[in-house]
């Protein structure tokens, strides 16, 4: 194993807390104010006593954030800004922008960017898909065949003939729909007819995965659109083209590559990790290099070198989305969600952090140089001053794996032992549940959910989804509004963070169905699952749209009229505005605990939480409060209930 002289490292500091800013006796209450989850409290109290710097202390130093920006009414896209609209003569830009088109201008910027992230991890996998076809990407291999023929069935290619030739012919399928001249996207037909009507109608079917997002780039330069409606009506259909287009290649050729998930049982909280082991995270978005880590990591030789180092074997633990993909497919347990990312370091335990990326801070290396940790960095898009790059491919993943590996094994002998703080009760969760599995447990078919919904044993659905936001109490807004709808008898599917906040929460245990109401208790108890349902990560919400389809086309309704709705109780990234619209496009109405940065236009608020319905028949509600969210979510599934005539 080289040396750390091997890497090219940007030497970073070890970032402390000003001691003036949290004295010891605060730290009790801060804890209270900041977490909810036992062991994050645990290692939150340790971190905040030992100086180091954490994400609550950079919002709390922020404060106050700039009100302009936070209304949307901050425009920085010429050189004749920047501008902010402040009334009193101030109420338009140097170009003549008003306030609805700076707010909404702002506002498909971030669904531009939420779509392209999760579009282009969609790609890299498909990309990865072809390379497995060809015989290029050593360790990679098909794991779902049926899923992949059925795949190329959709597709349009003959689903017969040799793995190799039918995955190639799929990813290059794939592939040609980020820049389709066909001017439509495969996966879309799985829309109710109805519900793909209206969207044709309202001219928001996507005609690609990457033209959309090309255009919405050029409609927020400055002397394009200046239409607010016309402007947002695009950014409905940009999400769409990631929602039934980007993040479902992701889920789906992740299946083929991976496997598709199966019901089984892991464990969350930092409590995952092992005093007496090497523990390794493996954090951001992608399984196409966590799946190798977890090869490397179980070989017998990499075993043998951990004893020979003082260890006990190889402890692997995920963070964020790629955790959740690991936990769905492998049961890898589960540490803990976008703001515990850095307190998986503070426990003193880790050796390394493998990231690859979206949602991982920048601040990740200054908190591992508090520590022995060493952070890897893998993908050219994310390199982070600090880290140690190691590059990713298909083609090397395997052996850049067994080097990280290795790495951590090496480093376990520089962990010092007296500073570590582990949290000794980590909880069980029943994961995996995708359509499939779902499909599987119900005895081959989604009809036995659909008749619990129409009888009234369970009164609908709502999938919680989305991020941790430091402006929340962690995991506060998730936990909350799910046991309020489980109370009300409204089944819970999840993904994401908000899946890991519920999971820690004890919510994904079948004994968890004492806390709902009486009749879905009954149906959870019955079929020995919980009655909230971890359905993977966050490109995994595309399992929620394609599970609504397929409600939706065995009752033979569109979309907007099923008992469902969505809920992104403490979210804070662009992923999740894409999200958010795709959900509202596809005919399923959200409720946000975060407001958009749009309260500067009226006009544009009153066009997300009205008038919106008069294309997609759905739309937006603001409610920080989850109580009241449960609330307002429980009479929308009633009101269409009652128009079902249920």
């Amino acid at each position: 194993m080289a040396d750390d002289s091997e890497f090219e490292i940007i030497t970073v500091e070890c970032i402390r807390t000003p001691p003036e800013h949290i004295t010891p006796d605060k730290v009790p209450a801060k804890v209270e104010e900041r977490a909810m989850d036992p062991s994050v409290k645990e290692v939150l109290s340790k971190t905040m006593l030992e100086g180091v710097e954490t994400v609550w202390d950079r919002l709390e130093r922020q404060q106050p954030q700039c009100k302009f920006c936070d209304a949307g009414l901050s425009c920085q896209r010429c050189a004749m800004g920047p501008c902010r609209i402040m009334g009193e003569g101030k109420n338009r830009g140097v170009c003549g922008a008003g306030a609805d088109l700076i707010v909404s201008r702002n506002l498909l910027d971030q669904i531009a960017t939420g779509a392209a992230s999760h579009s282009d991890h969609g790609r890299e996998v498909a990309e990865t898909l072809l390379l497995t076809a060809r015989g290029k990407a050593p360790g990679y291999g098909i794991a779902d065949e049926g899923k992949l023929r059925l795949l190329a069935k959709e597709y349009g290619f003959d689903p017969e003939g040799p793995v190799e030739k039918v995955a190639e012919r799929l990813a290059l399928g794939m592939l040609e729909e980020y820049g389709t001249m066909k001017g439509e996207l495969s996966m879309a037909k799985r829309l109710p007819a109805g519900t793909y009507s209206m969207l044709k109608e309202a001219g928001m079917l996507p005609r690609s995965i990457d033209r959309e997002i090309v255009e919405a780039m050029h409609r927020v330069h400055m002397g394009v659109g200046a239409d607010y409606k016309n402007i947002l009506a695009h950014g409905v259909r940009a999400s769409l083209g990631d929602g039934w287009g980007g993040s479902m290649i992701g889920t789906e050729a992740s299946d083929v590559l991976f496997g598709t998930p199966q019901i089984r049982n892991s464990k969350v909280n930092l409590g995952v990790l092992k005093y007496d082991h090497v523990n390794i995270s493996l954090h951001g978005h992608n399984p196409v290099l966590s799946e190798m880590v977890v090869r490397a990591a179980a070989l017998p030789g990499m075993k043998k070198r951990a004893e020979e180092a003082g260890a006990k074997g190889i402890n692997l633990v995920g963070l964020c989305c790629t955790g959740n993909e690991l936990l769905m497919r492998k049961g890898v347990p589960q540490a803990g969600n976008h703001l515990s990312q850095e307190l998986v370091i503070t426990t003193g335990a880790l050796e390394v952090m493998i990231v690859d990326y979206q949602c991982i801070f920048p601040s990740l290396p200054n908190t591992a140089a508090c520590y022995h940790t060493k952070v890897i960095t893998t993908s050219p898009k994310a390199k982070i001053p600090g880290g140690y790059y190691l590059e990713v491919t298909p083609e090397n993943a395997f052996e850049q794996a067994k080097r990280m590996v290795a790495i951590a094994v090496d480093n376990y002998k520089n962990r010092s032992p007296e500073r570590v703080v582990i949290p000794n009760h980590p909880v069980d969760a029943v994961v995996g549940f995708s359509v499939e599995s779902l499909k599987a447990a119900l005895g081959g078919t989604l009809k036995p959910l659909l008749d619990l919904i129409l009888e009234g044993k369970i009164r609908g659905a709502v999938g919680i989804v989305g991020c941790n936001n430091p402006k929340i109490k962690q995991d506060y807004g998730h936990i909350t509004l799910a046991k309020e709808l489980i109370r009300r008898n409204i089944i819970v599917v999840e993904t994401g963070c908000a899946a890991i906040a519920c999971a820690e929460a004890g919510l994904m245990q079948p004994e968890a169905a004492d806390l709902a109401g009486r009749s879905l208790g009954n149906v959870c108890r019955s079929l020995g699952i919980p009655p909230v349902l971890h359905m993977g990560s966050c490109v995994d919400n595309t399992r929620i749209l394609t599970l609504a389809a397929e409600l939706a086309n065995l009752a033979g309704v569109r979309m907007d009229q099923l008992p469902v709705a969505g809920a992104a109780p403490e979210w804070y990234s662009p992923k999740a505005v894409a999200i958010g619209c795709y959900f509202v496009g596809s005919g399923i109405s959200v409720s946000l605990g975060v407001m958009p940065k749009i309260s500067g236009s009226p006009n544009v608020i009153q066009l997300l939480t009205d008038d919106i319905q008069g294309a997609v028949k759905a739309k937006f509600w603001v409610e920080p409060d989850p109580k009241k969210a449960a609330a307002i979510l429980f009479d929308h599934i009633e009101t269409k209930r009652a128009d079902l005539g249920l």
